[in-house]
């Protein structure tokens, strides 16, 4: 008679160390939506959301212009074409299910104060299924717009992932109006509905599923792909890149194909952060919410943080999020008074407020103590 071998110590410990940060990340965002949600102002709320979608989009972006050292400038498109394709999908199916597209969600996706509310509804799945349409969508977008263009470097990128997003851009403006009453969705066919999404109007009507749990899964989700990315022996291979090309592809790294597939994985988080977007609540999507100043403001962020640093990333987010709003009290002098703070911080850090540094690294702390004991001028240089 076989006996089955209990798994070994060392087994259990690489499965609880590889699944423990995500069990991690359902508590973290579960308490962001249960206790955190109830217990702020709709206002702050907003804040919150709009501070963990930018998360998601600069650590994105991070891994294209901070990982494999390119420069790319049209990360807005690919959250345009995640968010249009995520809220078709709701939208839509919703018209056609139930009649209408109103959100039928549970506690997770903010439907606050409904007594005996389930904390997971159909709905909740029909949206987490629009998600991740949404980011295979962009990142399939990604991979047609990066294998031909990522043979180009530098400023030649940066014009042609531009291009991309204004094609984007223009592309959607030139839609159809959306669909608005049952009868014409069930009369028209699957092939039709994409081209539905309002034109330059912007796509309203969107269900809003989009809560604090969804966001900081997203962000939490992020972040350890990002972590675990940049360790990896695949990550290390877009740090070659970023470092040296000539000597990367010297040793033998397929240079063209480790940053189409970093471009990929980014454009996919990019389509998660504007499925999120889209679905939120008075917000909607319209081509100029994604157009180039949205992928400026994200590539801000990522040179603030730091190029390569995915800690610094997600601090310039909130930073660059909540400057604005600080400045509200000084309204006429809102944009001048942003605009030196960010020109002062590139001055004095300009390789961005970690350099390439993460927060949970002992160099930092080491280089922090080094800073406050005066000693360490020279070793900033050398960032």
């Amino acid at each position: 008679m076989s006996h089955e071998t209990p798994p070994t110590p060392g087994l259990v410990s690489s499965l609880v160390r590889g699944y423990m940060p995500f069990v991690v990340a359902v508590g973290v965002a579960i308490v962001m939506q249960v206790v955190v949600r109830p217990n702020v102002d709709p206002y702050p709320a907003k804040l919150l959301l709009d501070i963990g979608i930018n998360c998601i989009l600069a650590v994105s972006l991070t891994m294209v212009n901070g990982f494999t050292g390119q420069f790319s400038m049209g990360h807005a498109g690919f959250m345009a074409v995640g968010g249009y394709a995520s809220g078709a999908i709701t939208y839509y199916t919703s018209m056609r299910v139930w009649g209408a597209g109103e959100a039928r969600g549970g506690v997770l996706s903010g439907m606050l104060g409904g007594e005996g509310l389930p904390w997971l509804t159909v709905g909740d799945g029909l949206f987490l299924f629009s998600l991740i349409v949404g980011g295979v969508v962009a990142a399939g977008l990604g991979y047609l717009v990066g294998l031909p263009s990522l043979r180009l470097k530098g400023d030649y990128l940066a014009i042609v992932t531009l291009g991309f997003g204004e094609i984007v851009r223009v592309v959607i403006q030139q839609t159809s109006p959306v669909l608005t009453s049952a009868e014409e969705v069930r009369q028209a066919t699957i092939l039709q509905l994409p081209t539905h999404v309002g034109g330059s109007l912007g796509f309203s009507g969107i269900p809003y599923y989009t809560g604090l749990f969804w966001v900081y899964l997203g962000v939490c989700v992020t972040l350890i792909v990002a972590f675990r990315l940049k360790t990896s022996t695949f990550g290390r291979a877009f740090l070659s890149i970023r470092n040296d090309e000539i000597a990367a592809e010297a040793m033998g790294v397929n240079t063209t194909r480790y940053k189409v597939w970093a471009f990929v994985i980014a454009a996919f988080f990019a389509g998660i952060a504007g499925g999120l977007f889209s679905h939120t609540l008075g917000v909607g999507l319209s081509p100029e919410a994604a157009g180039f100043l949205r992928s400026f403001d994200v590539i801000i962020m990522v040179v603030l943080g730091g190029l390569g640093s995915i800690s610094g990333a997600v601090a310039a987010a909130i930073i660059v999020t909540l400057l604005p709003e600080w400045l509200r009290g000084v309204a006429e002098y809102r944009m001048i008074i942003y605009a030196l703070a960010l020109i002062l911080i590139m001055i004095f850090r300009p390789k961005g407020l970690f350099g390439v540094r993460e927060v949970w690294d002992r160099a930092t702390w080491a280089w922090l103590s080094r800073r406050k004991s005066g000693t360490g001028a020279r070793g900033g240089a050398r960032e």
